[in-house]
């Protein structure tokens, strides 16, 4: 109820009146089932544009610190997020970031749509950075599909009465992206950095950004802060990655780890490489 009530009446009506963006490829993610939306991250207004103009209902993490709130304002923020159906997400790093994404998975387990921003960050100079490899894990061990989403001119700035808004703001929705060939593999870091390479080159097809081989962590706070970025500029982010070979290539997809056969690959339109038109490690 709380979800229906602020995404019709304040969400969707707020961006549209003041952000003015616009919604492009929404008939790519499937009517039913689950999948993983991963995108690149302009703004924090990305978290709330996208399922705001979207039909079906979009989760996405958010920190978990937000949910711990011992304020008065922290805990109205903490029921806000939980009522629009938002879930906590250690950023912490290692373990606890894979545990954390628990929630996230019963979403799709439960045939929901999950957003993810695979940098982890928002961009801090409007390049595309390198992704953490939770966005593979979440499809091979969900066996769900990904679809790209890519954010552009999405930057929130102040108009002339000193309103947010966006100027020429439009979230780009891919076609589905089906990685099941390599379910198999994915306790295999190579496969995991591959998919995940390959789900932001689409999304790098559909943005025109640029990309940097690094963690945009490491730009805004870390060891590259204020360096020169040269060295690490690469075309694609699959660049000098060579695909690994599918679990029919090497033998391994006739039967799951029970010892039943292996489920069909779930329903999308294209494979990893046929796009034409958001772990940690």
């Amino acid at each position: 109820m709380w979800y229906t009530l602020f995404k019709y009446l304040l969400f969707r009506p707020g961006v549209k009146l003041l952000l003015h963006p616009t919604l492009q490829g929404e008939q790519n993610i499937p009517r039913q089932g689950g999948a993983v939306l991963a995108s690149n991250h302009l703004d924090i207004a990305d978290t709330l544009a996208l399922p705001a103009l979207m039909r079906r209902r979009l989760t996405f993490p958010a920190k978990k610190e937000l949910f711990e709130g011992r304020t008065r304002w922290g805990r109205i923020v903490a029921w806000f997020l939980t009522a629009v159906g938002m879930v906590p997400l250690d950023r912490s790093g290692g373990r606890a970031s894979a545990s954390g994404l628990g929630p996230i998975d019963q979403v799709l387990t439960d045939g929901g749509l999950a957003g993810i921003f695979p940098e982890g960050t928002r961009s801090p100079d409007g390049s595309l950075y390198k992704g953490h490899t939770g966005v593979a894990r979440m499809a091979l061990d969900m066996q769900v599909p990904v679809i790209p989403v890519a954010m552009v001119n999405t930057t929130v700035r102040r108009n002339r009465l000193g309103l947010p808004t966006m100027h020429d703001g439009r979230m780009i929705i891919g076609r589905p992206l089906d990685y099941s060939p390599w379910r198999h593999q994915r306790d295999d870091v190579r496969v995991l950095r591959w998919i995940t390479n390959d789900v932001l080159a689409h999304v790098q097809q559909l943005s025109g950004q640029p990309y940097v081989d690094v963690y945009g962590f490491r730009v805004k706070y870390g060891n590259l802060r204020d360096a020169d970025l040269t060295r690490f500029r690469k075309d694609s982010p699959t660049a000098g990655l060579p695909v690994p070979p599918t679990d029919a290539e090497l033998g391994l997809a006739g039967h799951d780890e029970a010892g039943s056969p292996a489920p069909s690959p779930r329903g999308t339109e294209s494979g990893p490489g046929d796009d034409k038109d958001v772990r940690d490690e």
